[in-house]
């Protein structure tokens, strides 16, 4: 496996933390720096640690995981979007709850249920890894390059999605809570329609 090809397949893998992070971006409207820089890092560490998980466990690990892992995605997704989606369209005398609610998306618990929710595909190319009989210094920098990748397009998602946010006039975490519970069904959709 080339360079190029690591690099496409990170840039591949990064696409669903990058559609995460527009989702996040949107409900703040406003850069909360500590969290933030959390999602960063978590996103990068779960995928690329996610890769070297699924190398390590090989097809053991696939043969556990792989038959149920589009559900665990699709499951963690719909749930963070569904609530999303009705903080969204809480009663105006809740405005106040509702301002900790958005910040509670970017709770620790939230950004790591995120993290591992978007991982998951990454757990699968490392388990694909394992049968192509990479070297251990292809295999970290592999796993390095998807790491980086994710993190700058988490980065640059949650960039994209503070610029929308602060102008779009409607509730902009539903809109958020929506994309969440689509990546939860493409997701799905992709995995059921490989069997």
């Amino acid at each position: 496996m080339t360079i190029l090809e690591i690099i496409i397949l990170a840039i591949a893998l990064a696409m669903d933390c990058f559609t995460v992070s527009i989702a996040c971006g949107l409900a703040q409207k406003k850069v909360v720096r500590g969290p933030m820089t959390a999602m960063i890092f978590l996103f990068g560490i779960f995928q690329g640690g996610m890769t070297l998980a699924g190398w390590y466990g090989g097809s053991l690990f696939s043969n556990i995981v792989r038959p149920i892992d589009h559900w665990i995605a699709f499951a963690l997704l719909a749930y963070l979007g569904g609530k999303m989606v009705y903080e969204a369209y809480r009663p105006k005398e809740d405005e106040e709850e509702c301002s900790a609610c958005k910040k509670g998306l970017l709770r620790t618990r939230n950004l790591i249920t995120m993290a591992v929710a978007t991982s998951i595909d990454a757990l699968a190319v490392g388990v694909s890894f394992a049968f192509l009989a990479l070297s251990s210094m292809r295999l970290y920098t592999a796993c390095l390059i998807i790491a980086l990748a994710s993190s700058l397009f988490t980065l640059l998602g949650l960039g994209i999605g503070i610029f929308a946010g602060k102008r779009i006039k409607f509730p902009v975490e539903a809109l958020g809570g929506i994309i969440l519970i689509g990546i939860g069904i493409k997701i799905l959709i992709e995995h059921l329609s490989e069997a």
